[in-house]
Parts: structure tokens; sequence; C-alpha cells
């Protein structure tokens, strides 16, 4: 069996940069992990085996010199040569992980370690099962009658100046697939792809100009909520984003504990602060006006800002938003699995889309003074909040969440 991750940067950037805050602030501090099928998907008999044969063969990995001047070069900014050099001795363990199937061949996968290990984990184990999944289950295509379909996007795109980037690792149909996107969207003119969220990418096509995106995820704000209490989270969370980047990487993420709670922390400081926000649930329109609506009222003018979509888009979706948003706030969008996984199948004349996984890791616990406390998040759609039933009634008392 031949490795799926062959590349220890194959993952998104936000992993590393919040590994690096991590290191900072909380080098000692233990958490668990959890996969979850929203979807209870049934994998196929021996999934799990191949699967630890995979992860078995990442152990191996390790940053090569290019990979490090890479990072010292292009990412120096906000990645300090003391963590690089962290990184360059970084290797995954096995033995983190506890990975089996049930009865119902639904997959389990616990992860359990010092956070500032474990956090590597999410993206590229996502994008291996994804990847393992399509090839165990012989849903295998020509990648090549997916051009037209994809250049279709960058043009609509373009049409309507819409920048855009790839955050679609996690869920892609397979590194070819991802690999050969990046490709075709660099090598056709155009000012509206900036990006990849994924490190090893903008490594190896950096002669093509693409940028490497990213910041932090939802798991920063939920680890600090176990720590500090929910309503303490966003603002504590902001502090160390601070603290370690100094207003560099200045897009905070609003809906770990939905956005109207993270406004009561979004005071002037931090509204003036950092650059703008990231929607990742709820009606992205009313999205818009909340947030246009709040810099007006802290007498900043929200042209000045920029909101960043990334929730389950589409190019239509995109282009609604880019349109509402014109003469209010900038925008600019990360588009995921449609990208990534928007697969169109033309074997035996069928011309169907190959269905993608819907599979996230979250954080399900953090180890505070001898026990194991629960981790919950609560987004602005009910349908993306994780945790135990008894810890995600808690966190809706508390913050008085209906």
């Amino acid at each position: 069996m031949k490795p799926i991750i062959r590349s220890i940067l194959d993952s998104d950037l936000y992993k590393f940069t919040m590994q690096q805050a991590v290191i900072q602030h909380f080098p000692r501090l233990k958490v668990r992990y959890k996969f979850i099928d929203r979807n209870n998907t049934s994998y196929p008999n021996g999934f799990d085996e191949k699967l630890k044969d995979q992860i078995k063969m990442m152990e191996n990995l390790s940053l090569t010199k290019s990979e490090k001047k890479f990072l010292n070069e292009k990412c120096g900014t906000y990645l300090n040569p003391v963590y690089v050099d962290f990184l360059s001795g970084y290797q995954y363990d096995s033995t983190e992980l506890d990975i089996k199937l049930d009865d119902k061949n639904q997959l389990i996968i616990n992860i359990e370690g010092y956070w500032y290990r474990t956090i590597l984990w999410e993206v590229c184990l996502l994008a291996l099962i994804s990847e393992l999944y399509f090839k165990e289950t012989k849903q295998i295509v020509d990648l090549n009658y997916n051009d037209n379909n994809d250049l279709f996007k960058l043009n609509s795109m373009i049409e309507h100046n819409a920048y855009f980037s790839d955050f679609g690792s996690r869920r892609r149909y397979s590194y070819k697939n991802e690999e050969r996107i990046i490709k075709l969207f660099t090598s056709t003119p155009n000012e509206v792809f900036v990006g990849t969220s994924n490190v090893h990418f903008a490594h190896k096509y950096q002669d093509t100009g693409i940028k490497c995106i990213g910041t932090l995820a939802h798991e920063f704000i939920m680890v600090l909520a176990s720590l500090y209490g929910y309503k303490m989270a966003n603002k504590i969370a902001m502090e160390k984003w601070v603290q370690t980047y100094q207003g560099l990487l200045g897009h905070m993420l609003t809906d770990t504990y939905t956005s109207s709670i993270f406004l009561k922390s979004f005071d002037m400081l931090n509204s003036k602060l950092f650059d703008g926000c990231r929607h990742d649930s709820g009606c992205p329109f009313e999205f818009v006006d909340k947030f246009v609506n709040h810099y007006i009222n802290l007498g900043i003018d929200p042209k000045s800002k920029t909101l960043i979509f990334s929730d389950g888009l589409d190019i239509d979706l995109a282009i609604k938003i880019k349109e509402y948003c014109v003469g209010k706030i900038k925008c600019s969008f990360g588009i995921g699995t449609f990208l990534m996984n928007n697969v169109l199948d033309t074997n035996n004349g069928n011309n169907t889309y190959i269905k993608p996984l819907n599979i996230v890791i979250k954080i399900s616990e953090v180890f505070i003074d001898g026990d194991w406390v629960g981790s919950v998040k609560m987004s602005d759609n009910p349908i993306k909040h994780t945790g135990k039933l008894d810890d995600v009634e808690l966190c809706k008392k508390i913050l008085d969440i209906k």
C-alpha cells in the first residue's frame, strides 16, 4: 500500500499557527479529540486496519530542508524560527490514536495526548479517511473529465470579482484532485484565486504566487472555554492570539458559542485590532448585517474590514454573498468540499457526482486538575453543536442560548 499522506505539511495552515500558540501558552495541557461522522457512514470491512496501516506510515514523515526554508522565508513573519525548528523535529505518534469499527461498521476514533502534539492529527487524518474511503468503496473516477466543470467555477468567480481560496483538504476526494485543481487555477490567468489553506501545496506551487491562508479554528476557543469558562472563552482567545501574533493573522472565528455571544466580547479594542472575522455557520446574510451594524455602532468604517465566508459554500452562494456585501464590507471566500470533492463520475455514462463524506474531528475533553472536563461547541447552526448533552445544556444555560 502506498502512503496517502506524503508530507508533514499536507495540512491546513491553522493547525500550525495554533500549534505555535499552544506551545507558547499551554505546553503541558492534555486533550482528547473525537471523530464525528454526521452521516453515520458504514465503512467497508477492514477499513480500520487499513487506516491504521496508513497512519503507521505517517510516523516516517518529517520536515524536509526545502519545506523548512519555505516556512522560514514565506511564513516567517508569523511562524518564529524556534517553532520551525521544533516542527523539524516533530513526528507523528500512532499510539495517540485509538481506531476501530463498531458492530455497525461505523468508524470510532479517539485521540489523546498533549495538545501541542495531537493538534496536528485533525486535517491530515480527515483527508486520509476521505481518500481511503473512496478507494475502498471503488469510487474511482477519471479526474480529467472534471476540468471543464472546475473552470466554470473559476470563471464565475472571475466574472464577479469574488476572491477565494482552497479550504478543501479535510474532505477532499483525493490528493491528486486537490493538486489538479490548484494547478488548473494557478495556470489560468486570474486574480481571484488567491490561496490555499494547505501548506504543502502552498510550498509545492510557491512559484505561482499562491498564498498560504489560515488563522485559527474552533478548537482553540473550545479548549479555553473548558479552562476559563464559556463567557470568557472568546475574550481570552483573542488575548492569547494577539500575544502570539501581535496583530498578524487578524481574522477571528466568531461562532464557537454563537456569533451573538462573540460580539459581546468583540469590543472596541478587538474590533479595531482584528482585520475582520470568519463566518462558519448560520445565515451568511444575517451575519453580514450583524457585523456591519456592529462596526457602525462603534464608529468603525465596515468597508475597512473583511468578512471571510467558509460554511458549506458553492459558487452560486458565494456570488450571492459577494453581491450582498458590495458597498457594505469587504469579503472573501474559503471554499472547501464543493471545490475539492465535487467530482463528476462519468463511469457507465451516468454523469453523477460522488457523494462526499460529512466528517469532522473535534475537541471532546480537556484534562484539568486531575479530571477530564467536557468540551462544547455551540455554533449558529444547531446541527454543528458538539459535546455531551449535559455539557451542551449547561453551556446554553450559562450563555442564555435558547
